[in-house]
């Protein structure tokens, strides 16, 4: 009965229509990903400052102003660039009104980032206020809005002024649709500014004050990203939609950062694999020997840019390019890839002999690695052969981020140390999408390191999570969207975890790049009485719960992760998992990273353990 009446009471009544920011609001995570706290990158609150830049940088594109002012103080973020200015009898609507804007007219702006006349209004929708003011022609209008409703009248509301052409748009993320302790991380901003100043030369761009301006783009950034100096001075290929700049290193991986209309493709996308096919095929005719195009592209560093018409993302926050096409009547991605690059890199190796043999010595050495690599002893080839198919250290989950499923973003291999941690992990887990891997003791410290060393029997280890990872001839083979590192909080685990660092960063430092590698959070107390069960993961948040629950407190200190139950484990590794995603800037080197950590300053790093990894166990152990 029950049932049948759930069934009737689906009527008319339950169709719901939503106005266009209702819908913002309430889907929100459609439009603008990950509704964060600002910790991540990729959070929703930085991606509001892009759409608003977004269409600055459009102006500058089309020829109309210079400079753009950025400006972000406590919660609130202003925006004011030189355009042309919204016209003023359509500022409403491009500011509210869904699927409105100019980006569908070619002829006014071409291959633009923006979201086709959405993102504006997500801004103006998921901000708390949301204020913006055009300039043209002498004259001006200001809208004030709150959550996306108007509370400016427009009646007589345009008047003179002696500002120059432009736009100024002011913000504040609503912290209702964001979690409610959020901020801005003033290094992502900048991150992204500096960004926008390699894409668009000649733009000078003001972040609270500093200027970011860029002479020779992507060159720029190559010089103030690659960790040593370069084989050899960076090729520059480019044309009127394709900019590239590339060089070679020493170290192991592919570092290529990625840019469609100026928005940074963080995953790549069919314009980065146009570009390493046809680097691969271009270098391999031009030596006339069939090189694997692994060993051509071990080390390569490279910046890809490319403009296109109307480019379709596999997500509305464009971090991976869909396209196959440069315009909608052709060519192809590869094709224009192919009429940019080849010719002009051929004839550029043929002028410049000498980077030619440095190139081709670095491919001749990545080959011989490799081939040493394939000569190991049968012994350790037949375990790694196996370990693709049946790694006994792995618990796999049935999705993986290679496939064409729903839940593939979600697919997450912990790395655990023991079989204790990871069987609690391994009996809580959602065997759907979480994996676990045991490690045995610690791993070799592989700083000083060459890639054939993984493959002795004494290192096995860390060939049987490189193949269960499957990352050993290119990241787009990864299996796992979040590598979590899960190691117990002590300093044993803060070793392991260390160990694990330099194996990522020394020879798959695009995981790390990518944002893929995590540390896992574990509680380090739990505090309860006979009504609650709260846990914390500091001393901080120990003492704030003993003094919520009282006197009857009672308090469990955790020191391993094999001494939480697996019925436990479900609530850390579930919808309320906390990691600390492992980040590099450009400013980060990681020979200078690896050799602090693990290196020859033992003392330096053992102090900096202490201090810093181990603040709260040393708090716990002094309590004690």
């Amino acid at each position: 009965m029950e049932k049948e009446k759930k069934v009737q009471d689906y009527t008319g009544e339950s169709i719901k229509h939503l106005e266009d920011l209702e819908h913002i609001r309430h889907r929100s995570g459609m439009y603008i990903g990950k509704l964060g706290d600002g910790s991540e990158p990729n959070d929703g609150i930085y991606v509001l400052i892009k759409e608003v830049v977004d269409n600055s940088i459009d102006e500058f594109h089309m020829g109309f102003g210079k400079s753009i002012s950025i400006s972000i103080e406590d919660r609130t973020v202003t925006v004011r660039d030189y355009g042309r200015g919204i016209p003023l009898d359509k500022l409403d609507a491009v500011a509210s009104q869904l699927h409105t804007g100019a980006k569908f007219d070619s002829s006014v702006f071409q291959q633009s980032v923006g979201m086709n006349g959405v993102g504006i209004k997500a801004v103006n929708a998921l901000s708390t206020d949301f204020f913006i003011q055009s300039f043209r022609d002498g004259e001006t209008l200001s809208i004030q809005y709150e959550k996306g409703v108007r509370k400016t009248s427009l009646e007589d509301a345009v008047v003179a002024t002696s500002e120059k052409n432009g736009t100024l748009v002011r913000f504040t993320p609503d912290d209702t649709i964001f979690e409610s302790n959020y901020e801005f991380n003033l290094d992502f901003v900048e991150t992204l500014v500096r960004n926008y100043s390699f894409l668009n030369v000649g733009l000078k761009l003001t972040l609270n004050g500093q200027d970011y301006k860029s002479d020779k783009g992507l060159e720029d950034l190559l010089d103030e990203s690659m960790e040593d100096e370069p084989l050899y001075s960076p090729i520059h290929l480019q044309d009127a939609d394709i900019d590239i700049v590339f060089t070679h290193g020493n170290g192991y991986g592919e570092t290529i950062y990625s840019f469609v209309n100026g928005q940074n493709t963080t995953l790549g996308g069919t314009h980065v694999s146009a570009f390493k096919e046809v680097i691969a095929k271009t270098l391999k005719e031009f030596y006339k020997k069939d090189f694997n195009p692994t060993d051509i592209r071990q080390s390569i560093i490279a910046a890809v840019s490319v403009r296109i018409q109307e480019p379709q993302f596999e997500a509305q926050t464009k971090v991976q390019l869909g396209s196959k096409y440069m315009f909608k009547d052709g060519p192809t991605i590869v094709k224009a890839m192919t009429d940019c690059c080849a010719s002009a890199l051929d004839n550029y190796l043929h002028k410049n002999a000498e980077v030619a043999d440095i190139i081709l010595k670095k491919i001749q050495d990545s080959e011989r690695e490799r081939n040493a690599i394939s000569s190991i002893s049968k012994k350790t080839k037949n375990r790694l052969k196996k370990a693709a198919i049946h790694n006994k250290k792995l618990r796999d989950c049935r999705v993986h981020y290679t496939d064409k499923n729903p839940l593939a973003d979600q697919t997450t291999i912990f790395i655990t140390e023991g079989d204790s941690a990871s069987g609690s992990i391994t009996k809580s887990r959602d065997a759907n999408v979480q994996a676990v891997f045991s490690l045995m003791g610690k791993p070799f410290n592989c700083a000083k390191a060459s890639k054939k060393e993984l493959y002795v029997d004494k290192n096995i280890e860390l060939c049987l999570l490189q193949s269960a990872l499957d990352v050993e001839e290119s990241i787009d083979n990864l299996r796992y969207n979040n590598v979590v590192i899960a190691t117990d909080a002590d300093v044993d685990g803060m070793h392991i975890r260390l160990l694990l660092l330099t194996f990522f960063l020394k020879f798959h430092p695009e995981v790390v790049r990518n944002g893929h590698l995590y540390i896992l959070q574990t509680p380090l107390f739990r505090v309860k009485d006979k009504k609650s069960n709260i846990y914390c993961y500091s001393s901080a948040e120990k003492e704030a719960a003993i003094k919520k629950i009282g006197k009857s407190a009672e308090i469990t200190r955790f020191k391993g992760l094999g001494e939480i139950s697996p019925d436990e484990f479900k609530g850390f590794i579930g919808a309320d998992i906390r990691l600390d995603q492992v980040r590099l800037t450009s400013e980060d080197k990681i020979s200078d990273i690896i050799d602090f950590y693990m290196g020859t300053n033992t003392p330096v790093r053992q102090k900096f353990i202490r201090d810093n990894l181990r603040s709260d166990i040393n708090n716990v152990e002094e309590e004690q």
